[in-house]
């Protein structure tokens, strides 16, 4: 065999190619035992803290959306909706704008949520990972919907403000199986800073909505 072919060899045993359309579509895709991803999982945060440790046990909600691989039926997604929401915690003052210059600064920090940070290590919602907020702004992910005008074009109308603190605070309490983290319920971002992402969506004055 060449030194090409096996590298060819090599690729294809790797993933790194694959074969044409018509003779990967022959081939019965492969059924993994859940055990041994648990397994493995649990062998990959094997050096992590105790407590994180614990975080990669899924929850009722997590536990339902894969066992339907979030395509969950509407009994089911109503009990998720219903379980998540009386996890969120309002503001007590009723308050849910707060700074959208410091909203700016959560959205565009990606730091936290990793065991080896320092215990000081202020966490980020890192949104552009998944939204485009700004018009001006020419990196970000598409796996959540783009929020330019977010606020503009919901009339910046009381309920949407509450409906968008409840999202951020905690996402399946308004979808079940969201791909958003809950970042208020597992303790990722700070009341201020959910009301500041908040105030970076609805003030007329945030670039999101200019």
């Amino acid at each position: 065999m060449t030194k090409t072919m096996n590298i060819a060899a090599l690729a294809f045993a790797a993933g790194i190619i694959t074969l044409p359309f018509s003779a990967a579509a022959q081939t019965a895709p492969k059924t993994i035992d859940p055990a041994i991803v648990d397994a493995y999982v649990k062998a990959t945060f094997g050096k992590a803290p105790p407590e994180w440790q614990e975080r990669i046990v899924p929850d009722e909600t997590l536990k339902t959306c894969n066992a339907f691989h979030n395509n969950v039926p509407s009994k089911e997604a109503d009990a998720i909706t219903k379980r998540e929401l009386a996890k969120v915690v309002y503001p007590a003052d009723g308050k849910f704008l707060g700074d959208w210059k410091e909203g700016r600064k959560v959205a565009n920090n990606g730091r936290g949520g990793q065991f080896s940070d320092p215990p000081d290590t202020v966490a980020g919602g890192n949104c552009y990972a998944c939204h485009q907020l700004e018009k001006s702004e020419v990196s970000f992910g598409t796996l959540g919907p783009s929020l330019t005008n977010y606020g503009k074009d919901r009339k910046y109308a009381p309920d949407e403000i509450k409906n968008a603190f409840t999202k951020i605070y905690d996402s399946q309490a308004v979808f079940a199986c969201s791909n958003m983290p809950r970042f208020g319920a597992n303790k990722v971002l700070s009341e201020k800073q959910i009301q500041d992402l908040v105030a970076l969506l609805f003030d007329p004055e945030s670039p999101v909505n200019k």
